[in-house]
């Protein structure tokens, strides 16, 4: 499974689920999943090294493009990695909050 939905994300967010979020920093600071993490989509091939491979990563963009794209790059390398199907846009749409500014939060 290289996608999950919104309920699924919401779900293992509840379980402390790492959230990268792909898109770009202007993108993240307006608004992002409370917890993600940001690493930029043009930034992923140099910062493999930042990404657990322990753990499923859970990859998050404005409409599920970027991360789709992202998620098959870092699957061909060995991660756990899905893509959340509808992104951010998606995210917001079925009425969960974001938090916005620069820092991640829990």
């Amino acid at each position: 499974m290289s996608e999950v939905t919104i309920d699924q994300l919401a779900a293992a967010r509840a379980d402390g689920a790492y959230v990268v979020d792909v898109r770009e920093p202007h993108e993240y600071v307006a608004g992002h999943v409370p917890g993600a993490v940001l690493v930029p989509m043009s930034q992923i091939g140099a910062r493999l090294g930042d990404l657990p491979r322990d753990r499923k990563l859970y990859l998050i963009c404005r409409s599920g493009n970027r991360s789709l794209q992202v998620t098959s790059a870092l699957r061909e390398r060995g991660y756990d990695a899905v893509s959340v199907r509808g992104g951010t846009e998606a995210w917001t749409s079925t009425g969960h909050a974001v938090v916005t500014g620069a820092r991640a939060e829990a």
